[in-house]
């Protein structure tokens, strides 16, 4: 076996589309990663998330990462909208009562017209009522129904962080930030659980909630011994991916506001200092509850999904190489990609997608561009958000999209985070809580000189909105 040459930190980092590792140094730089694309299981009673390739994938990475780290602590950021039904006295490696619902499923949508007579008001809960499986408590409505004798056995629901927590620990709890996450289960007015929770008898069944830096002790010893971890490496409670992102920024920014683009499978705005009477449900905006507890202005499409969607239906690739050129040729022949193009998410979800004009005069890749940064400049007015703007994730692979965006908003500074990695270095944050002396690094994005594009930009509004209103 190789020396361990050196110690750090581990992050799981487990989004919608891929699973990755990323061992953080003691100032939280990612020095090493990998990752593997996250398949949905269709094999079983429902689509679900395929726990045992996750496990097992994670089980040989760590092996790999001990080969040469030395890991005192591990922490965990996963998506939201997810939740574990367990049995802890189960002897299954998995503890699982059912299979982890994957919330894309359309079926907990389809088969439950019922749930938005049981579901709590908006102005309760601010979680709106989204497709699919998007609000948990309608998959665990679904669940409860569907299958109730598997779902009797549930002597726990774990929110899908804390679910990773006790396979590696044995510890149950909850934490805020999934649990706040358009979950329907959270009363952000009242500052409990909602009257849903009431209604599925579910209370007892979720566990202490604790802070997302809560402590969940040891890795179990025989765990330890075959990943090569140290004997001391503890494992810590784990956050919602977005509000791993905004973490970073909540530490720096003390009272300025700001927003936080983040962005990946979904682009997520999160807004400080706005009041949560703007939000407007219809329109895919939410509060979420950030990791101290206080809830933040949100609003969301499906950014990287509705890219590569509008890629593939233009003929594009997602590698195809474009500049600024081809994105003022699409606003000179006044080519319009138009939502919805992720199956009912986003300000415009229901809309049927489409293009104004023949696609075939313009690049695929620089529509989806400008599609993109259109939808962010729509939300950022809608949540009338206020101080710079701070892109994260995906996205910064795509400058001339934030440059766009930066053009169109004027009052506004567009800002870089240098990066890739936020969601994973604000999960870090999280098992030296306290000490964390937080640096955010970030660079002024460039802008556009586009000729036209207040213009665009106001056409293709209309368009979307009147298409929305005709449904």
């Amino acid at each position: 076996m190789t020396a361990q040459i050196t110690s750090g930190s581990l992050v799981i980092d487990i989004g919608k589309t891929h699973v990755k590792l990323h061992v953080l140094n003691s100032v939280f730089d990612s020095v090493f990663s990998k990752q593997m694309k996250n398949i949905v299981d269709n094999n079983g009673p429902f689509p679900s998330i395929d726990i045992d390739t996750i496990w097992n994938w994670l089980i040989a990475g760590i092996k790999d990462v001990t080969q040469k780290y030395r890991i005192k602590a591990i922490n965990i950021t996963t998506h939201g909208a997810t939740a574990a039904l367990i049995d802890r006295n189960t002897t299954s490696k998995d503890g699982l009562v059912l299979p982890i619902l994957d919330y894309e499923y359309t079926g907990t949508f389809e088969e439950t017209p019922e749930y938005d007579n049981i579901r709590p008001l908006f102005s309760d809960t601010y979680s709106p009522s989204l497709p699919a499986g998007l609000n948990l408590g309608r998959q665990l409505y679904w669940l409860k129904t569907k299958f109730a004798n598997d779902f009797a056995k549930a002597t726990d629901i774990l929110m899908y962080p804390q679910y990773w927590a006790w396979r590696f620990t044995g510890q149950r709890v909850s934490e805020i930030t999934s649990l706040g996450c358009h979950t329907d289960l959270w009363s952000i007015k009242d500052n409990k659980y909602s009257s849903l929770v009431d209604y599925l008898e579910c209370e007892e069944l979720l566990p202490p909630v604790e802070p997302a830096w809560f402590d969940c002790g040891l890795v179990k010893v025989e765990l330890i011994e075959e990943l090569g971890l140290d004997p001391q490496c503890h494992f810590f409670n784990g956050i919602h991916d977005s509000n791993a992102s905004f973490l970073r920024y909540k530490l720096t920014q003390k009272d300025a506001p700001f927003t936080v683009v983040s962005t990946g499978t979904w682009t997520i705005l999160m807004a400080s200092q706005v009041p949560l009477n703007n939000l407007d449900a219809k329109k895919d905006m939410l509060a979420n509850i950030d990791a101290m507890r206080e809830p933040i202005a949100c609003a969301r499409f499906m950014g990287g999904r509705e890219f590569e969607a509008i890629c593939d239906k233009a003929g594009s690739w997602l590698g195809e190489q474009f500049n600024v050129d081809d994105i003022q040729n699409i606003i000179d022949q006044q080519v319009f990609a138009l939502p919805d193009f992720s199956d009912g998410s986003g300000p415009f979800g229901g809309s049927e997608s489409g293009f104004s004009e023949n696609v075939d005069k313009v690049s695929g890749i620089a529509l989806a561009t400008i599609y993109c940064a259109l939808m962010i400049d729509y939300q950022l007015d809608m949540l009338g958000a206020k101080g710079d703007i701070f892109i994260e994730g995906a996205f910064l692979k795509n400058p001339l999209l934030c440059a766009v965006l930066n053009q169109l908003r004027e009052d506004n500074k567009v800002m870089l985070s240098m990066d890739s990695t936020g969601t994973v270095q604000g999960a870090g944050y999280l098992s030296d809580w306290g000490h964390v002396k937080c640096n955010l690094e970030c660079s002024p994005s460039a802008s556009t000189e586009l000729t036209g594009l207040k213009e665009y930009q106001k056409q293709w509004r209309l368009c979307a909105e009147a298409k929305l209103n005709n449904i």
